[in-house]
């Protein structure tokens, strides 16, 4: 589903969105890093196991 704070869609356990924060810097490039999770009646997991640390290239 698409989110949005005027939209109708409800998260409902078994539901699988991603979050997808981004960075852009004008004439240099950005990045989007992205996050699976699932619903749960808990809550939500993340299933995403990728690393966040800031690395300079």
């Amino acid at each position: 589903p698409t989110l949005s704070p005027r939209g109708e869609q409800r998260l409902r356990p078994g539901m699988v969105v991603t979050v997808e924060p981004g960075i852009y810097v004008p004439g240099l490039g950005g990045v989007r890093i992205e996050d699976d999770v699932v619903i749960t009646e808990q809550g939500c997991d993340v299933l995403t196991a990728s690393p966040k640390e800031f690395i300079i290239l």
